[in-house]
């Protein structure tokens, strides 16, 4: 049975010695790039590779792009064949942040054809909690042989937003703090504020107080309600970077609503003309 949106820590450790399961620590930190492989060397769940948000799930950054542009795909399917991934691996993927890293490499992987992929429910903190094992062995990897499949059907960029916005053909959700979105508070980007239309759903509401997500009925309920009858093939994602936004689409198709996308630009790379409209209420 492929596990392809969320898998629980007891699933997880049930599968550990499978030869078939690849685990990937995504932990990262905006704040301070290096402390996610700092924490990973420190101690990770056993078997598991490392992926850096910057150097391995993002490419670099230019005048025209947001903070996290999407990774040259190329370079990204010869780093998952070098993690010993093939096409027929499940893959799981976890963080320390609720899974909003790890639902980056959930997608990306998706985006590359690969289904079979699920993140850890409640991270590396549910691991610790249950006192499953750890490592600081770095495992050695065969290489494997990936072959991708790539839908740029997944995403939009910014011209396909504007174009879907203008003809009211999608429902935008916005990922960030309300006091981000609202534009009261902008620790990152130099403009503060949200894309006018969007809605709000920070992706913190998709989590329990203990971190793990909510059941597919509750979040499937309330995404109804956000988005008031549009297909959710109609639904867009949107965050500051193109990162955590992923943890909403994640969300959705957890819950049964299938097919929504991501506007991989984003907040930071929407401000880079100027001439954009913002909202700040």
């Amino acid at each position: 049975m492929p596990f392809t949106t969320v898998i629980s820590a007891d699933t997880v450790l049930e599968y550990l010695e499978h030869d078939n399961w690849v685990i990937i620590d995504c932990r990262f930190s905006l704040a301070a790039p290096e402390a996610g492989i700092s924490a990973y060397r420190l101690g990770h769940i056993p078997n598991a590779r490392y992926a850096h948000l910057n150097n391995d799930l993002s490419s670099a950054i230019t005048s025209l792009t947001g903070r996290h542009p999407l990774p040259d795909f190329n370079l990204l399917v010869k780093k998952i064949a070098a993690w010993g991934i093939t096409f027929n691996n499940q893959i799981i993927v976890y963080d320390d942040a609720g899974g909003a890293f790890a639902a980056r490499l959930w997608w990306l992987l998706r985006c590359l054809g690969h289904t079979q992929v699920a993140v850890l429910d409640g991270g590396i903190q549910q691991w610790l909690a249950k006192n499953y094992p750890m490592t600081t062995h770095l495992p050695v990897s065969t290489a494997g042989h990936f072959k991708a499949y790539l839908d740029t059907t997944q995403w939009l960029d910014t011209l396909q937003l504007e174009n879907s916005l203008a003809r009211k053909s999608i429902c935008l959700i916005d990922a960030r703090t309300p006091e981000r979105y609202r534009g009261e508070h902008e620790p990152i980007d130099p403009v503060a504020g949200h894309i006018p239309g969007a809605l709000n759903r920070p992706f913190q509401n998709n989590l329990t107080s203990r971190g793990l997500f909510l059941s597919p009925d509750e979040l499937q309920q309330q995404f109804k309600l956000l988005i008031n009858g549009m297909p959710a093939k109609q639904v867009v994602h949107t965050c500051g970077s193109g990162v955590t936004a992923c943890h909403n689409l994640l969300a959705m198709e957890y819950a049964g609503l299938i097919g929504s996308k991501l506007y991989a630009g984003s907040w930071s790379e929407w401000i880079r003309n100027k001439n954009r409209p913002i909202a700040t209420q």
